[in-house]
């Protein structure tokens, strides 16, 4: 082996370890941020934790009402974010022509996904609570949750799209298949897990999300649950925010905080393993 082919041999080995490196450290982080949250948290719960409402300031009782306000808030921002995300992906992969139009909506989708979710809680204040009148309540919290995760759906449906083999369409149209048709039965179908897979990322992120809600739905405390869109709810991630900045209290609400981080962890991870389960059943069917 001549010396030029051993070192780049060497180089190659070095860079290997170091990307090792690289994902044994992001691995490890991942299961001490996890590991710490359920260390600290696990004490919290318990079957009153889940079921009641707060009480004595927030320091005793449960967390239900933010669990249940998080879970329509999600839901109502995953029905608001995927149709408009998925016909928005359609238009710009299956019909936009390469040109000025098609540029500047691109920009604007990477734009849109760089803002800071605090401007889409403003936002989401002046337009859907305060312009639209729908107060602060689920319906505000879901569009402007929608809109916040409208990028990463739009970007995945896109690439999912392109993943169909351009031979399906030309196969479909030769056959006098009409454009929408091909579209709405043989390029979906065929990208589904791709779509569903963007849809989970914006779950996840939708979840999670406190400035976007705090303006627009959740409100610091209350025992009822919600009885239509136009009421304000509990949610989880406001409900940390809120025992973390307790003040004097702080110390008093520290299992209540892990208690409730667990909780909004294992909340996401069961609504993406339900997601990811349907997207391996979809791709399970695929014969190509």
């Amino acid at each position: 082996m001549s010396t030029s082919i051993k070192t780049r041999y060497i180089k190659q080995k070095i860079f290997f370890y170091v990307v090792y490196l690289f994902c044994l450290v992001i691995f490890a982080a991942l299961i001490g941020i996890i590991g710490y949250i359920i260390a600290h948290g696990v004490k919290a719960i318990s079957w009153e934790f889940l079921t009641t409402a707060p009480r004595d300031s927030m320091t005793k009782g449960g967390i239900m009402p933010a669990i249940i306000g998080t879970f329509y808030l999600t839901i109502g921002a995953i029905l608001v974010g995927m149709p408009l995300g998925i016909i928005t992906a359609i238009y710009l992969s299956e019909y936009a022509r390469a040109g000025r139009f098609t540029r500047v909506i691109r920009v604007g989708i990477n734009c849109l996904a760089g803002v800071p979710s605090v401007v889409f809680g403003l936002f989401g204040l002046a337009v859907f609570v305060v312009f639209l009148n729908f107060g602060s309540s689920i319906l505000s919290g879901s569009l402007t949750l929608g809109i916040l995760i409208l990028p990463t759906i739009i970007c995945a449906t896109e690439e999912a799209l392109k993943t169909v083999p351009q031979s399906f369409r030309e196969a479909s149209l030769a056959l006098g298949v009409s454009k929408w048709s091909t579209i709405w039965r043989i390029v979906l179908p065929n990208a589904l897990p791709g779509i569903m897979t963007g849809s989970i990322l914006g779950l996840g992120r939708a979840a999670g999300e406190t400035a976007p809600i705090m303006f627009t739905a959740a409100t610091f405390y209350t025992a009822k649950l919600p009885s239509s869109i136009f009421d304000e709810v509990m949610a989880l991630p406001y409900h940390i925010y809120i025992l973390a900045t307790a003040g004097t209290q702080i110390e008093a609400t520290r299992p209540l905080q892990y208690g409730t981080a667990l909780v909004l962890m294992m909340l996401v991870l069961g609504m993406n393993l339900i997601a990811s389960s349907i997207r391996i059943s979809i791709r399970r069917r695929k014969r190509w």
